[in-house]
C-alpha cells in the first residue's frame, strides 16, 4: 500500500516562503510609520513551533493528571463506601447499647446483685447470679465493640476526606494546565501566526512510500493509524476523528483489541523496550527528555504521529535528534 505524505519545509522552502508571507502579513511603509518591526516568517514560525511544542508537552501532563484523577476518584468511592458502612455499624451499635441501658433502668433501680440477694431460693439465686455475670460480660463486649466501631468509622471518614481532597487537588492542577494550554492555543491561533504556518506548510510532498503489510499486532495497529492521516491534532483527543500524540496510539491499538493508557509516560512502560537497530513497523517511538511525544514507527526512518497543535496526523521523519527509545506492544 502506498501513500503520499506532506513534507516539513527545510531552509530552502522557508526562504522561498518568506517572500510570499510579505503579501499576507503587512509591514510598515517606513520607519517613521512603524515603531516596532513586524516579525519575519522565520521568527513567527519559530515562535509558533515553540508554542506547539509546549502545548504538546502540557497536553501529555494533562493526560497524566487525568489518569491519576481516575484512580483517585475510584479510591474516593471505595473510601466513601467504607465510611458509610462504618457509620451504619456505629449507629446500630449505639442503638443496641442505648436499648440495653434503658432495659436495665426499667427493670429495677436496684443493683442486680442486690436484687438477687433478696431472693430466698438458693437455686434461683445461683441461676440469676450466673445470668448477671453473663449480662455484665455481654455489656462489656458490646461497649468494646462499639468503641472499636467508632474508631474504625473515624478512620474511614478520614481516609474518605483525604481521597476527596486528593481528587480536588488533581482537578485544580488540571484546570491550571487547561488554562495554560488554551492561552498558548490562542496565541498560535492569532492571525499572523496562522498565516505564517499556512505558508510554511505549503512545501511539497514526500515521494510515495510503501506501507508494511505484516501480520503482527504492531503492523496492524500501524495500518489503522495510517487511515487517520489528515485528521486534526486536538489535545486530549483519542479519536475517532481527532487525536493528540498518545491518543493516536491508544486508538490505533484499540482497533486490535488492545487497551493502552492515554499518556506517554504510561505508554513508555506498557511494552517491551527495543533497541533502535531492532525497530519494526508498529513500534512506539518516544521523544524528548520528559517523554512528551510518541509516534508509531513505519520503517525507513519514518513514523506516523499527531505532531503538535495546528498540525494534522501525518507521516514524517523520526525525530532522531530528540529520540529517547522505543517500545513494542503485544
Amino acid at each position: 500500500m502506498c501513500i503520499a505524505v506532506r513534507k516539513l519545509s527545510g531552509a530552502a522552502g522557508l526562504a522561498a516562503a518568506t517572500a510570499v508571507l510579505a503579501l499576507v502579513i503587512p509591514g510598515g511603509s517606513s520607519a517613521a510609520q512603524t515603531t516596532e518591526p513586524k516579525p519575519d516568517l522565520t521568527t513567527l514560525v519559530s515562535q509558533a513551533k515553540q508554542l506547539e511544542f509546549q502545548i504538546n508537552a502540557l497536553s501529555e501532563q494533562y493526560d497524566g493528571l487525568r489518569l491519576q484523577l481516575t484512580r483517585a476518584q475510584a479510591d474516593a468511592k471505595i473510601a466513601e463506601a467504607a465510611a458509610s458502612r462504618g457509620a451504619t455499624a456505629l449507629a446500630i451499635g449505639q442503638q443496641a447499647i442505648a436499648q440495653l441501658a434503658a432495659e436495665n433502668y426499667m427493670n429495677s433501680g436496684l443493683d442486680p446483685t442486690l436484687q438477687a440477694l433478696t431472693i430466698g431460693n438458693p437455686a434461683q439465686f445461683l441461676g440469676q447470679a450466673s445470668a448477671i455475670a453473663e449480662l455484665d460480660q455481654s455489656t462489656g463486649a458490646r461497649v468494646n465493640t462499639l468503641s472499636s466501631e467508632e474508631n474504625q468509622a473515624l478512620r474511614d471518614k478520614e481516609t474518605a476526606d483525604q481521597q476527596i481532597t486528593a481528587v480536588q487537588a488533581l482537578e485544580a492542577q488540571m484546570n491550571v494546565k487547561q488554562k495554560a494550554i488554551q492561552a498558548k492555543i490562542d496565541v498560535v491561533n492569532s492571525a499572523a501566526m496562522k498565516q505564517a504556518m499556512a505558508v510554511f506548510t505549503q512545501t511539497g510532498q514526500y515521494p510515495n512510500i510503501s506501507i508494511p503489510t505484516a501480520n503482527t499486532v504492531g503492523a496492524q495497529a500501524l495500518q489503522a493509524a495510517i487511515t487517520r492521516e489528515g485528521d486534526p491534532y486536538v489535545w486530549g483527543a483519542a479519536g475517532p476523528s481527532a487525536f493528540d500524540c498518545s491518543g493516536l496510539v491508544v486508538w490505533a491499538y484499540a482497533q486490535e483489541g488492545i487497551s493502552l493508557p492515554h499518556y506517554t509516560g504510561s505508554l513508555w512502560n506498557s511494552g517491551v523496550h527495543v533497541a533502535r537497530a531492532d525497530l519494526e513497523p508498529g513500534d512506539l517511538v518516544f521523544f524528548f527528555a520528559d517523554i512528551s511525544h510518541v509516534g508509531i514507527y513505519i520503517g525507513n526512518g519514518l513514523m506516523i504521529d499527531a505532531p503538535d497543535f495546528g498540525q494534522d496526523v501525518e507521516v514524517q521523519p523520526v525525530y532522531w535528534s530528540s529520540y529517547v527509545g522505543a517500545v513494542r506492544i503485544g
